[in-house]
């Protein structure tokens, strides 16, 4: 009867999972082709970790302290499956105090991260390109924590086809962005007879965060939009949801939030540090982990949005009462997020250096970058089910034990262990990557074991 359920589950589930996985995939891609367009500029290792270097720092601290909103997830998911729409309508206006709350801390944060930066010793002209990038990013972040509060609605009612639409198109406002603002332009035009020269200066690394940035506000305004469409369309009542302020609401966003935030700071948090430490061993090794790191970060992508439909697909049969469906979509999910990890694991081993030379053509580089995206190859798998088996107990309103988790596996297990191959057996980079996984090998089995305790209890 398991297995029936499971195999009943996969089609509503790849329903709502497919757009959400061409959401994350374009989220990633537009870091993706920011760093291709980037290691295309001259030096290209000075450039490559610079984006490297303030891009792991401002996603670090964005989806820690931002992450505290996927919390809206469990409550959202349950409210909807219990058709309890206006509960899910006041969750949705909360979930827009926090994220602005929220906003002010991470901003402010991050505007004073240069005075820790100058203490790093790493190559200054790295430190040179980061800084003025990393501005730029910051002004993104009022744009990004809306949308992020907006998607967690969207997907919670079923509508996840405007959140892919979202990306994609907001990919196609960032490339132009960075032709545009990366290398810079100059156009001489006849108007009236006289010659017009129009030029945009060629900003560099800054271009690219500068255009993130503007991509970034178009997804927020068309999530708003999108928001609006359906509560007319379905007649939810969102906008005629009459505002009141509770303190206990908030609370339970903040209680649920907050270990999901807090995981999500843990795991980010360790490759930044790992990027930290890989800038002290110069531009070369910096690039080559940036490459690996974007290489295995477009994977997660796609398990990471089948972990936010189990999220979904698990609250939603708790909120009807019905725990077989719960523990169907549970496994559903992490069978479906493990088994695209495999085949990735597959690709990454059979053309490294394809792939690498996809990012930079530089031969130093691309050496730098192989032996990475081996080790990448090497914890796919694993990656797979520690992220949707934390997206399913997400949406059984356990948000503790991917905290735990995480915290003994990265922290106390995988950075040291890194830094003792990269120090003591003087392994460099590839010493910290085999710590990361060593890691994620554990954080995979240990949360698969917790969601089967979790399975077995819904059912009993």
């Amino acid at each position: 009867m398991r297995v029936k359920s499971i195999r009943a589950e996969i089609p509503p589930m790849l329903h709502l999972a497919v757009p959400l996985v061409l959401a994350e995939l374009g989220w990633m891609s537009m870091g993706i082709v920011d760093t291709v367009m980037v290691g295309h500029l001259p030096n290209s290792a000075v450039s490559l970790g610079a984006a490297a270097l303030g891009q792991v720092l401002f996603h670090t601290l964005a989806f820690g302290i931002g992450g505290v909103l996927l919390g809206l997830d469990t409550v959202l998911s349950q409210a909807y499956g219990a058709k309890r729409i206006d509960d899910a309508n006041r969750s949705l206006q909360h979930g827009v105090i926090l994220a602005a709350a929220l906003t002010v801390a991470l901003m402010g944060i991050t505007a004073l991260m240069p005075l820790g930066l100058d203490r790093i010793p790493m190559d200054h002209r790295v430190l040179e390109h980061t800084l003025p990038f990393l501005n730029a990013l910051n002004w993104s972040t009022p744009a990004l924590l809306l949308w992020m509060v907006l998607r967690r609605y969207l997907q919670a009612f079923n509508h996840v086809r405007s959140i892919a639409v979202t990306l994609v198109s907001a990919n196609l406002i960032n490339i132009l962005g960075n032709w545009l603002f990366i290398f810079g332009h100059r156009w001489v035009l006849e108007l009236g007879g006289r010659a017009v020269v129009v030029a945009i200066p060629a900003y560099g690394v800054t271009g690219s965060g500068g255009s993130t940035m503007v991509s970034r506000c178009y997804q927020a305004l068309f999530m708003l939009a999108a928001v609006i469409y359906y509560d007319r369309r379905h007649g939810y009542g969102l906008l005629k949801t009459k505002f009141r302020y509770e303190w206990e609401l908030l609370r339970e966003l903040i209680v649920i939030g907050g270990p999901v935030g807090a995981q999500i700071f843990i795991e980010i948090g360790v490759f930044a540090a790992v990027t930290a430490v890989v800038a002290t061993f110069g531009p070369l090794q910096l690039a080559g982990h940036q490459i690996a790191l974007d290489c295995a970060s477009f994977t997660f992508m796609v398990p990471m949005a089948v972990s936010a439909a189990t999220s979904v697909r698990v609250g939603q049969a708790i909120g009807r009462e019905d725990p077989r469906g719960a523990d169907a979509a549970g496994w559903a999910g992490i069978i479906l997020g493990a088994g695209f990890m495999l085949c990735s694991s597959v690709v990454f081993v059979s053309i490294p250096r394809l792939i690498a030379r996809g990012f930079s053509p530089d031969p130093a580089v691309i050496a730098a970058a192989v032996p990475l995206i081996y080790v990448a190859s090497a914890f796919q798998f694993f990656d797979g089910i520690q992220i949707t088996a934390t997206g399913a107990l997400r949406g059984a309103g356990n948000t503790k034990a991917g905290l735990i988790t995480h915290s003994i596996g990265y922290w106390c297990v995988g950075l040291p262990v890194g830094l003792f191959f990269a120090f003591r057996l003087h392994l460099g980079a590839l010493g910290l990557w085999m710590g990361l996984c060593a890691a994620l090998m554990i954080a995979g089995m240990a949360l698969i074991s917790i969601w089967r305790r979790t399975a077995l209890g819904l059912s009993a």
